[in-house]
């Protein structure tokens, strides 16, 4: 079985038996794929008990937990704290026993199913700016006027602490992407994300593109990517965005 949901933030409560009774039919075989935002790799040095106790609780679940990377992750320790392995025709970060970190620009097979991964997205909340250690002359004096601000109400964040370059993919993931997908002969199943196609984000109110989103654009225009269905997470909503195109949020669903 596969099953697909949107951002977590570290909230995952969703899995829970009273919220999620599918997975007593479940066993490690099957998969629950996360579109982005998962949060569950976050403090900034170390893992924190918290963070401990929900990775050993996921891993107590009777499914796999995969998914891509969104915006709100953090990118120092998932990219270089866990290990690559080969996974399901791809390579990923394996987190613990039973998570596992889709790594941008591989097709995996699971299920019976070729799904194509592709995570990253901007971030929206940064309209007060983003806080870089090299303008300050310690990080500690960065991460005052950073406190300060937020107590004021703007919506500010900090590099290193709360936002990432890596939000966004790099054109070594991106050549990647269209390298795996060749192999395809640019033909899946499906297409996990966290934010959509320009074309189709439009239509969900994000307006702004940016290189991730015109990449998806030029995967489907340029190299006609062909799919059944593409799930992307990101935009805090639980609808389709017509019959090719869904975005999930809170919903688990089940891809037949």
């Amino acid at each position: 079985m596969l099953y697909v949901t949107g951002d977590t933030h570290a909230e995952f409560s969703k899995f829970n038996t009273g919220r999620f009774p599918a997975q007593k039919e479940m066993t490690k075989e099957d998969f629950v794929i996360v579109c982005g935002d998962f949060g569950g790799v976050w403090d900034r040095d170390k893992p924190s008990k918290e963070e401990k106790y929900w990775l050993k609780w996921l891993d107590k679940k009777p499914f796999t937990l995969l998914f891509v990377d969104g915006n709100h992750e953090n990118f120092d320790r998932l990219l270089h704290d866990y290990p690559v392995v080969d996974f399901h025709g791809g390579k990923a970060h394996r987190i613990s026993k039973s998570v596992f970190h889709l790594m941008r620009g591989y097709v995996f097979q699971l299920d019976g199913r070729k799904v194509f991964a592709f995570g990253g997205a901007s971030s929206h909340d940064i309209g007060d700016g983003v806080l870089s250690p090299g303008d300050y002359q310690t990080f500690q004096h960065m991460l005052r006027e950073y406190r300060l601000r937020l107590a004021v109400g703007q919506m500010v964040r900090a590099e290193h602490v709360d936002w990432w370059k890596e939000e966004l993919p790099s054109a070594e993931e991106m050549d990647r992407g269209i390298r795996e997908l060749e192999k395809t002969g640019f033909c899946v199943d499906l297409v996990v994300s966290h934010s959509l196609p320009q074309s189709a984000a439009a239509a969900v109110g994000s307006t702004t593109p940016d290189v991730v989103t015109l990449y998806f654009d030029k995967l489907v225009e340029q190299y006609g990517l062909r799919f059944e269905r593409w799930y992307s997470g990101h935009y805090h909503l639980d609808q389709p965005v017509n019959d090719r195109y869904v975005v999930k949020y809170h919903d688990i669903e089940r891809i037949h």
